[in-house]
């Protein structure tokens, strides 16, 4: 029988973790939406140049995506980084 592994985060961490995953979830429905409504205005020839607009904003919230999980990734990086010195010298 093996042993469960235990992870311990910092609840700043948990609440970061959880504020960007947030974030995501409201854009992956943005995206999902944008797609939908851009379908929806494309059985139209009238609305076709709408749908196309809604495309296109479609396309660029899943370019929000990656730059999201980076922004994620940046900022507990920063969580986790050691203190300044208090001089402010480089080594």
């Amino acid at each position: 029988m093996s042993n469960p592994i235990t992870v311990t985060i910092g609840r700043e961490e948990l609440i970061i973790r959880q504020r960007w995953e947030v974030v995501s979830i409201v854009n992956d429905i943005l995206v999902a939406v944008w797609f939908i409504a851009g379908s929806v205005l494309f059985f139209h020839e009238s609305t076709t140049t709408a749908g196309t607009w809604l495309f296109l904003i479609g396309s660029i919230e899943l370019l929000i995506r990656p730059v999201i999980r980076l922004a994620r990734r940046v900022h507990l990086t920063r969580l986790h980084a050691p203190a300044d010195d208090s001089d402010g010298g480089e080594y």
